[in-house]
């Protein structure tokens, strides 16, 4: 069964930092590049940063470059998500998913919320 769980994010003022995980089903993880969207309040969700299947080459949105971190554990299916620096507009619901996404089965995601 496909499994995305995500979790560590919370409440943080303007200039703070949170890291965020990910644990993926195997069939998933081992097999594509991830992810990390972001779904701010009233948007579509959106593709923040991707990390490819050897954890050698990146891609960051303009947003976040220079802020966010990704990074991955293939030996426990896992993945992380750095966050420095947080601004108010990086508020939203985090998703971990393979990228291109395999599977609509989304996790719930774990809320980011960043008060100016």
């Amino acid at each position: 069964q496909v499994q995305l769980v995500e979790s560590g994010g919370g409440l943080v003022q303007a200039g703070g930092s949170l890291r965020l995980s990910c644990v993926a089903s195997a069939s998933i993880f081992r097999s594509n590049d991830m992810g990390w969207y972001r779904q701010a309040p009233g948007n579509e969700r959106e593709l923040v940063t991707r990390i490819s299947r050897s954890g050698r080459t990146n891609y960051y949105a303009d947003s976040v470059k220079g802020r966010f971190t990704i990074s991955r554990d293939n030996a426990k299916n896992m993945m992380y998500l750095q966050m420095n620096s947080l601004k108010p507009e990086d508020t939203g619901v985090y998703y971990c998913n393979a990228d291109p996404p395999v599977t609509t089965n989304w996790g719930q995601g774990t809320q980011v919320t960043v008060s100016s």
